[in-house]
């Protein structure tokens, strides 16, 4: 009788779900991407004093007569790179504090899918839209424009619908 039982229960094991290949990279990936959000949000923090002192001359080298034509075009107008280097500096507490919750909301959505559960998505998704919710809120609209702008919506977008492709594996 016992040994009836213990068959049952190793194939019960085995046909429990795995966390597929592309689930684990992913959530290799958000661990790597979230720990470098936190460093980036406090170095961010530390130099923001120092940015908005040298966003003078910062701004001058960008626009000089020798600078590239794709750095020239990266740079918003004067008036609007001196409000959100002024803006990043006054508001650096919140935006900080947002940067941490947010990868530590992906940090926990990452480790809940690896357990193949469904509100770990939300976790993620709660966290990748967070910062960009942040920044239009302390910073403005205006931190939306510019070349680095459009490099992390569009990571954070094929990160979500990356995941999303993947809820389909996510049982709990």
């Amino acid at each position: 009788m016992d040994s009836n039982n213990k068959g049952i229960l190793e194939m019960d094991e085995m046909e429990q779900p795995k966390l597929g290949s592309t689930l684990n990279v992913l959530t290799i990936l958000t661990f790597i991407g979230s720990g470098l959000q936190i460093i980036s949000g406090l170095f961010q923090f530390s130099t923001a004093k120092n940015n908005l002192d040298k966003s003078d001359e910062m701004l001058s080298k960008m626009n000089a007569e020798d600078a590239p034509s794709f750095v020239k075009n990266m740079v918003p107008d004067p008036a609007t790179y001196k409000m959100l280097v002024t803006q990043n500096y006054e508001n650096r507490i919140p935006i900080l504090i947002i940067a941490v919750v947010a990868a530590i909301l992906c940090i926990m959505g990452a480790m809940q899918m690896r357990k193949l559960k469904k509100q770990g998505f939300t976790y993620y998704l709660v966290g990748q839209i967070l910062p960009f919710i942040g920044m239009a809120a302390f910073v403005g609209f205006f931190s939306f424009a510019g070349f680095g702008f459009y490099i992390a919506a569009g990571i954070t977008l094929l990160f979500i619908l990356l995941y999303a492709s993947q809820r389909k594996n996510l049982v709990y």
